[in-house]
């Protein structure tokens, strides 16, 4: 029990070390817009307790520019709906329960064909405010709750406005790179099994184990997803995000190469499964080679995985510097990828067991895949040519000689590779 609790609280630690700032930021600017909103209504409404605009700044409050004006239209359509419902129903009927029921029925009818989302509640919520102090205010009060909601959405709008949030592109890059961790360490969990050489039931149970892993990883995606999502429009109407980088389309492409990655490397532990069922060839003298070329290809897409993660995580990151180290790095692993495609070309031509041939050509097609969507050459190519971006200058356009590509430059800008065939 504690081999299992001990991470994940080494895991929240971190967490919380690193969204502390963030998550104080973000209440100090709910607080102040409430706060302001409340101030701003009460010179309105000196003889009144407006509620209702600090409550409306605090929903009104998001996380990026445009999901803030699109709330903010949001809550006020809502109101204005509610009100005029109440105000309508205050002329006619008076405050009972079957025409409180036909208010409410009304309003949220009202509210799904105007398409409120999380404001919906607000259209009935108004109508029975307004509708309870009977029809003689009823026009008074709809007004001033029109009037408050009005002030709350506008100081909500200027706080984030005046106090932007920040561009959250180096958190989307971090999510994918924690995706490709996860299963990088996956396909080397599987590689250290392997290297154990267990026999036909334990190869069996294993790879029920790790399928069930790759399973569990392909359903963190769409997570990751709404994490690059809110990145994404986080950089809409944002003053902070003039003069920067738009790294979006590089994670995006990142993302999607790892979904399709995962859902290969699902399928090919899925062979694997069930290649090792009731299967004669793990426990000969051949299943010993086979388990050890499969361990080498394993800890190959292993490596192949984490540097794609890393740099994908570095675009995110445009001032990152790629040290020297981390290009070597990716140049290794994708050299191990070519080997190992090259591996098991020569062993489909030479297998005879028609388990084996399906085995294997689920993982050379797992390779395969994996050579295309992570293109690691293109990748570094992207990373150079965010830090090495040039700024245009008033006058004459700038023009520069070739830079020389050396070895120990930190980051080089590559020449571009002819494509292998495939």
């Amino acid at each position: 029990m504690r081999d299992v609790l001990r991470p994940r609280l080494l895991a929240e630690l971190t967490r919380l070390r690193a969204d502390w700032r963030p998550a104080l930021l973000w209440s100090l600017r709910i607080t102040v817009a409430a706060t302001a909103s409340y101030v701003v209504a009460t010179l309105l409404f000196p003889d009144t307790q407006p509620l209702l605009a600090p409550l409306t700044a605090m929903l009104v409050v998001q996380v990026t520019p445009v999901s803030l004006l699109a709330s903010g239209l949001d809550r006020v359509v809502a109101v204005v709906a509610g009100v005029s419902v109440a105000v309508a129903f205050a002329t006619v009927v008076p405050l009972q329960w079957w025409s409180l029921g036909l208010l409410i029925l009304v309003s949220i009818t009202i509210g799904q064909a105007l398409r409120l989302r999380s404001n919906l509640v607000e259209v009935a919520i108004s109508g029975m405010l307004v509708l309870g102090v009977g029809s003689l205010g009823a026009e008074a009060a709809a007004w001033q709750r029109i009037a408050e909601t009005l002030v709350g959405a506008a100081v909500g709008i200027a706080a984030n406005l005046l106090f932007p949030p920040k561009v959250a592109s180096a958190d989307a890059g971090r999510a994918i790179d924690q995706l490709a961790d996860s299963l990088g360490d996956l396909l080397t969990r599987a590689a250290d099994g392997l290297a154990e050489r267990p026999d036909a039931a334990g190869l069996t149970a294993a790879a029920d184990t790790w399928l069930g892993d790759a399973r569990a990883i392909t359903h963190r995606i769409p997570n990751v997803g709404l994490t690059l999502e809110r990145a994404e429009q986080g950089r809409r109407l944002n003053v902070r995000a003039v003069g920067t980088a738009d790294v979006g389309p590089g994670l995006r492409q990142g993302l999607e190469a790892l979904e399709h990655s995962a859902v290969s490397v699902r399928g090919m532990f899925r062979a694997l499964r069930d290649a090792s069922y009731d299967a004669e060839w793990v426990d000969d003298d051949y299943g010993a080679d086979v388990l050890a070329g499969l361990e080498q290809t394993f800890r190959e897409l292993a490596a192949g995985v984490d540097a794609f993660g890393e740099l994908v995580r570095a675009e995110g990151e445009p001032t990152h510097r790629a040290s020297a180290a981390d290009v070597a790095r990716l140049r290794q692993s994708l050299e191990g990828l070519h080997e190992a495609r090259a591996r098991l070309d020569d062993l489909l031509t030479s297998e005879t067991s028609l388990e084996l041939v399906e085995l294997h050509a689920a993982v050379l097609a797992t390779v395969r895949r994996l050579q295309r969507e992570m293109d690691l050459d293109e990748r570094i190519r992207r990373q150079v040519r965010l830090l090495r971006r040039p700024r245009p200058r008033s006058g004459r356009p700038r023009t520069e000689p070739p830079v020389e590509v050396t070895p120990e430059a930190e980051t080089q800008l590559l020449p571009r590779l002819p494509r292998r065939p495939r």
